[in-house]
This record gives structure tokens, sequence and C-alpha cells, in this order.
């Protein structure tokens, strides 16, 4: 399958959230599937290095609009780049060409790929799949927004994402797809 990883430019290899990026990457290529990235740094740079690392192949979404915001290309793990003019392009790649997407921990950016890709599903702009939302963060969040939003989402809507714990548990979730 083709799984795509959303999360935040922040972590810094030796950060634990370098670690369990780099893990999921490692963990998914181990297991036959192709790894998407945004291309660029932090999770994304560990998770196309953990791929990478154990024989996989990694593909790198990246955006003329980030590479002249951040000055930088891809990551030296990605093997593939898929280079699109602008973020709402990238996004689109990100979330059409992948068969589940597995979102870590991030900020406004990571907010937006997961919303973008509930929303579509919810719309059927896509045929639903596996989104899973790894850490507790996430989990607080769309309970918070459960909570105070509940007349405008019903249950199917609410079911549309999955929660993990950590990447093994979000690993294990896929494979229970398969």
């Amino acid at each position: 399958m083709n799984i795509t990883i959303f999360g935040g430019s922040q972590p810094k290899e030796g950060d634990s959230a370098y670690a369990d990026a780099r893990l999921l990457g490692e963990l998914l290529a181990q297991r036959g599937h192709v790894v998407l990235t945004g291309g660029y740094i932090g999770t994304m740079e560990a998770a196309s290095r953990g791929a990478a690392e154990a024989g996989g192949h990694v593909i790198g979404v990246t955006c003329a609009d980030i590479s002249r915001w951040r000055g930088i290309g891809a990551n030296r793990w990605v093997k593939e780049e898929w280079k699109k003019e602008n973020l709402h392009q990238r996004l689109q790649a990100l979330i059409d060409n992948c068969d589940a997407a597995i979102a870590l921990p991030g900020g406004a950016g990571t907010l937006t790929e997961i919303s973008l890709m509930w929303n579509l599903m919810i719309v059927e702009s896509i045929h639903p799949r596996p989104l899973i939302l790894v850490g507790e963060g996430w989990q607080s969040i769309v309970n918070q927004v459960f909570e105070t939003q509940a007349i405008y989402m019903n249950h199917a809507q609410r079911t549309l994402l999955q929660f993990a714990q950590d990447v093994e548990t979000a690993v294990k979730l896929i494979e229970s797809r398969e």
C-alpha cells in the first residue's frame, strides 16, 4: 500500500518525535509499503530515512511554495520526488495517492492535512481509507471538537478517524485493514 505520513517539521535527530517517525517509516517499509511524505525536514525526513534505510521506496511530495519559503529541497532519503507548484497541489497528491494516512504530532500544517483528508472522506470526494492519528494530543483535540461541536458531526463522520497511542499501534491498525 501507499501510506502517507503527516507530521511536524520541527523534530530533529535526537528528539523522541524524530525517533518515532523514523521507526514508523522503518516498520512500514519492512512490510512492503511505499512511504509518502511531504519530503522536507522533521517528521518527513525521519519517516523517509527510516523507510529508506529499511530498503523501502520513499516518495517526497514537495512544492515550490514551501521550497521557496524554507529555502530547501527534498531530504536526502527521498527516492522519488513529486514536485508540485503550490501547497494545494501538494496536499492533493499526498491525499489522493495514498491507501491510508498516519498523522504524527504536528502543528497547523498537520491539522490542515488531517482536516482536509477527513472532510474529503465525509463529502465522499475520496473513498474512505484509514486515517490514523497518533498520540494523546490528537485524541484530546478531536475529543474536544466532538464534545463542543457534537451537533455538527454524526457518528459516521467520527468513525472515519482512528486513534493510536504510538507508531507500533498505528502499523497494527494498517495491517488489520489489509
